[in-house]
């Protein structure tokens, strides 16, 4: 993500559900009341993901809530919204998700020189004990940082 880029949305539990293996940064097509209900920080990426259909990426389940001026120009907040990426890039992602196991996950939506981008990550499920080891690490390493601080003091 680039600097003095604004994060409009954020899927945080995305990388507690899935290993990211690779990000990639891609223009999504929006309507105008969806990139104002999107300022107004009336999105969600908790369960969207995405999908190559017909040599195009589609995001699906994203919701951006209606916008409340928006009145009869308010699209579906759950319809698939298109990714713009390159046709070499297309290719690439279908052999990749062809893989076991991969998927196209949208990790966060933020405003890009005045255009909104979406951070797709490459990413693997990750188990139950997974999650729980990634959870006992970050205790530790907490617990480490207390311990260090309070020796300092």
């Amino acid at each position: 993500m680039p600097s003095g880029s604004r994060i409009l949305v954020d899927n945080r539990k995305a990388r507690h559900d899935y290993e990211i293996l690779e990000t990639i940064e891609t223009g999504i097509v929006l309507t105008g009341t969806e990139i104002k209900a999107l300022r107004a920080g009336k999105g969600n990426l908790r369960d969207s993901y995405a999908r190559v259909d017909d040599g195009e990426v589609w995001i699906h389940n994203m919701h951006i809530s209606p916008y409340e001026q928006g009145n009869r120009y308010n699209a579906d907040p759950l319809r698939p919204r298109k990714a713009l990426l390159h046709r070499e890039e297309i290719r690439r992602l279908v052999g990749k998700t062809r893989e076991k196991g991969l998927t196209l996950i949208p990790l966060k939506i933020y405003l890009s020189g005045g255009r909104a981008k979406v951070e797709l990550g490459l990413a693997r499920g990750k188990r139950q004990y997974d999650k729980r080891e990634a959870i006992a690490d970050r205790e530790t390493a907490r617990e480490r940082e207390r311990a260090l601080k309070h020796d300092r003091e």
